[in-house]
Parts: C-alpha cells; sequence; structure tokens
C-alpha cells in the first residue's frame, strides 16, 4: 500500500481505548519500518500525547482544532472518558465537525516543501472513515484501522444491518444472524442497550449506517487482533467488505510510551503494585477492572464487594463511580460499599482498592495474577491473552458482549458471571465463578492451559527474529508493501 520509509498519517477517534492502539500501531510502524508518522488528534489530547511518547520517538504530534462547546458539550471535552454515555454520542456527532480542518491539514502536509515528505496513505479510525474522500482527492491510499476484534467488528456490522433480534417473535429470546451463522446463536442480553432500542431509524443507526457506507470505500481494514485466533471474524469482513483485511495485532504500547487511561493522576504506581503482589503467592489475586469508560450500579457494586470479602482469594480493584453519581464524583466508600469494608480489607492485607486507574499491564504480567474480570474491552482482551491471564466476563456496551461470547465459545478462555450495568447479581454466584476459575478445578485448569496456549500463539504472531515472521508482522508489510 505505502512503501517503507514513506509518510503515513494516523488518525483516532478521541476515546481512550482508540488512541493507546492507534499509538501502538504507530510505534510499531516508526520503529520496525522505518516509516514516518504523523498523527493527527485534537489539542488535549495531542497535549497529553506529547507528554507520554518517548524523547527519542520521531512520531509528529499535529493539533485538529476543535472546541467541545461549540457542540453542547461540556469546557474541554475532549475525550470519551471525561463524558457521560448520554453525552458520547454527542462527541460522535461533533466530530464531523472535523472534516474541514481535517481536509486543510492533509493540504498543508501535502503542499510543505520541508520536514516529512508528502503523505503516502492515511490510516483512519473507523469514526472518521470520511476521510476516505480526502485521501482518494489528493491520490494517496487510504486503511481504516478498527481497534476491536475482527468477531466483534463482524457481529456489530450485521447486527446494526440486520437487527434479527427485532424480527424474532416476542417470546424468543435467542436469535441468528443471517449472514453470519458461524457466530452460533446469540441471546437478548447480548446486545448493548444502543442496539436493543435501535429501530434501525433512530439517530444511533442512522449514524452507524453512515459510518459503515464510508468504510466501504476505503482500501483496506487494519485489525488489531490475531489471525489465528480471529479467523471466522476476519473471513467475514473479507467477504462482506470485500476489501483486503489484515490482522497485524496484538498492539500494545513499549513500557516506555505507558499511558494512563483514565487520564487522571495514578493512585496507585507501578511499584507500589509491583511490591504488594511479590508478596502474594503465585496465580491468588483477581485482578477487575471495568475500563476506563465502563462502570457497574450502586447495587451491583454492593454484591462485588460481598463476593470478595465472602471469598478466600486476595484482589486488586479499580474502582469507579456508580452509575447513580456524577463520573468525576470522589471516592464515597461508605456509600458505595458495605460498612466498614475498606479498613477490614486493609487490616486482612486482602485486597487494593484503587480509584479510577491502575497500572493494567504491571498486574496481568504479574507471576501472582491469576484471572481478569473484566468488560471485554477488546484493549484489556488483548492484554490478558498476551499474558496468559483468563477471564471472567462482565460485559457492558457496544462489541464487549460479543468479545465475551467470543473469548467462551471460541477460544476457551473464560466464563460470564453477569451482563450489563442493570442486570440482578448476587454476590454467591460471583463468588462461584471465581472459585471455578481460580481454583484447582477441572474447568479453572483448562482455562489456565488454554490462555497459556493463546499467549504463545500470539507471541509467534508477533516474531520477527531469525528469519522467521510471525503472521500479523508479515500481514503488516503485506499492507505496506500491496
Amino acid at each position: 500500500m505505502a512503501q517503507n520509509k514513506e509518510h503515513i498519517v494516523l488518525f483516532p477517534f478521541m476515546a481512550q481505548g482508540h488512541i493507546i492502539p492507534f499509538l501502538a500501531l504507530a510505534q510499531l510502524l516508526e520503529q520496525k519500518k522505518g516509516c514516518t508518522i504523523t498523527l493527527i488528534n485534537t489539542p488535549l489530547n495531542i497535549k497529553k500525547l506529547s507528554s507520554s511518547l518517548s524523547p527519542s520517538s520521531s512520531i509528529r504530534l499535529l493539533e485538529i482544532p476543535f472546541k467541545s462547546s461549540d457542540h453542547g458539550l461540556p469546557p474541554d471535552a475532549e475525550n470519551t472518558h471525561a463524558l457521560t454515555h448520554r453525552l458520547i454520542f454527542k462527541l460522535f456527532q461533533a466530530s464531523l465537525s472535523l472534516k474541514p480542518s481535517f481536509k486543510h491539514l492533509m493540504h498543508n502536509l501535502v503542499h510543505e516543501r520541508k520536514g516529512h515528505g508528502r503523505p503516502a496513505c492515511i490510516i483512519s479510525d473507523i469514526f472518521f472513515a470520511w476521510t476516505t474522500e480526502i485521501a482518494h482527492e489528493l491520490g494517496m491510499r487510504h486503511a481504516v484501522f478498527s481497534t476491536v476484534g475482527g468477531f466483534g467488528m463482524a457481529c456489530y456490522y450485521s447486527l446494526c444491518l440486520h437487527l434479527p433480534h427485532l424480527k424474532a417473535k416476542s417470546d424468543e429470546i435467542e436469535f441468528t444472524l443471517p449472514d453470519f451463522p458461524e457466530a452460533n446463536k446469540f441471546h437478548s442480553s447480548q446486545l448493548s442497550e444502543n442496539l436493543r432500542a435501535s429501530n434501525g431509524t433512530d439517530p444511533f443507526a442512522l449514524y452507524l449506517k453512515k459510518v459503515f457506507t464510508e468504510v466501504m470505500k476505503t482500501n483496506a481494514l487494519i485489525i488489531n487482533t490475531v489471525e489465528e485466533l480471529d479467523r471466522i471474524g476476519t473471513m467475514y469482513l473479507r467477504k462482506t467488505f470485500n476489501m483486503p483485511v489484515w490482522a497485524v495485532g496484538p498492539l500494545l504500547l513499549s513500557s516506555e510510551n505507558g499511558t494512563n487511561r483514565a487520564g487522571k493522576e495514578a493512585k496507585l504506581t507501578p511499584k507500589a503494585c509491583k511490591n504488594w503482589l511479590d508478596a502474594k503467592t503465585p496465580n491468588s489475586v483477581l485482578y477487575i477492572s471495568f475500563g476506563s469508560q465502563n462502570t457497574i450500579s450502586k447495587s451491583q457494586m454492593m454484591q462485588l464487594a460481598m463476593a470478595l470479602e465472602a471469598s478466600s482469594k486476595n484482589f486488586i480493584w479499580v474502582v469507579r463511580p456508580p452509575l447513580e453519581y456524577d463520573i468525576d464524583a470522589e471516592f464515597k466508600e461508605d456509600e458505595w460499599l458495605p460498612e466498614g469494608f475498606v479498613q477490614r480489607i486493609k487490616t486482612q492485607n486482602k485486597g487494593l482498592i484503587v480509584e479510577k486507574w491502575a497500572p493494567q499491564v504491571e498486574i496481568l504480567s504479574h507471576k501472582a495474577t491469576s484471572a481478569f474480570l473484566s468488560h471485554c474491552g477488546w484493549n484489556s482482551v488483548v492484554e490478558s491473552l498476551i499474558h496468559g491471564v483468563p477471564l471472567i466476563g462482565w460485559p457492558m456496551a457496544s462489541e464487549q458482549f460479543f468479545n465475551a461470547k467470543y473469548l467462551v465459545e471460541q477460544v476457551g478462555v473464560c466464563v460470564e458471571v453477569a451482563r450489563g450495568k442493570s442486570c440482578e447479581v448476587r454476590h454467591e454466584d460471583i463468588v462461584a465463578k471465581m472459585e471455578l476459575v481460580m481454583n484447582e478445578t477441572e474447568k479453572g485448569n483448562q482455562l489456565r492451559r488454554k490462555a497459556c496456549e493463546v499467549k504463545e500463539i500470539i507471541k509467534d504472531a508477533m516474531k520477527d527474529e531469525d528469519g522467521h515472521k510471525g503472521s500479523s508482522i508479515k500481514a503488516l508489510e503485506d499492507f505496506l508493501t500491496a
């Protein structure tokens, strides 16, 4: 597509779950393939990115003007982590206003006399697929980079296109996808609130239809996944989108370019975290995090806390304000958790309760970590699998339900404990799933064995040594030379 050493422009959507894999892709293209990289984003995101790049990096960061208050958003709201779910869709809609500025920036890049040379290719976020038209006008190639896995993207596209749950009889709670039978049956509880409420003509559905229409015009899809683990999804995308699909994952940031996903001051440093984990026996700690964008209800939080106390397991729990509270609310242990819970856990040295953000990679890579209770966001899934850690799934939004389904049915490294932010959970059920996965049960041993196999498959996909190129490295090279 673009020859090595040539200039590639990257344009992620304004969300940490998108910016992080884009930055990892930029690193890989720069360091391993010698490409010149320009990464474009809004001013506050660029400011944060510039502080996380290593001094030796040649990645050029370019600001695109954006004023959130012009679009009915709070001032300085340039990233989804600063917004409630109600306002996130407004940010999606507001992002369409970036088109004239992006076009202007690209014209400047094409005509600048000094610096990085004329760009040969634009790699945009799926939500910025409208950049295809600009790329082609300027005589460049274009690719869409999907920051979710192949299976998740395939399911989401098929559901948006066909809305099969609307055609099911009122007493039916299971359905299949007409163009994707390989995905097997779906349950109505595996739909996000947006999809469940959609009738195909609502603003959310119309926005997604427009997005997918633009995606169809690109030259290639790049997916943050591993071909050997995600073949059902990538095959569907190749057939449906009728274009090359390159599985180049997993894309993870190198340690010197780690970024605090919550965008806040870290309450638990990697060193303090390591010290605490070092004192625990191998495979004895449950890590719990629902990502930088999700949280659970107050009643769910109470039940989870009761489960952690009733269980004998050690844990690290990243707590964000419950759904009923403001996204930036101060930690209120007496309101959100059982009375005296935090103090009892501290006294027993059984767990760490961390506000909003924890050093996830350091936790998942530690030998003391046994399992990950996760929302099954794709970046978290990838980080868990690359370290051979099985998951306990609690999907909450977007394609997370399909990621969990894929991990349970296709990969065999996960069990589900709950679905969604409004489901009723009982602490006894959470304890049972924790013990099933973490104890020496037949299922627990099977999950750990499979997670270790997956870890080796992933490592092999990213290998680039002694003449051996893994499938993801080869896919990236084929993309660059296509």
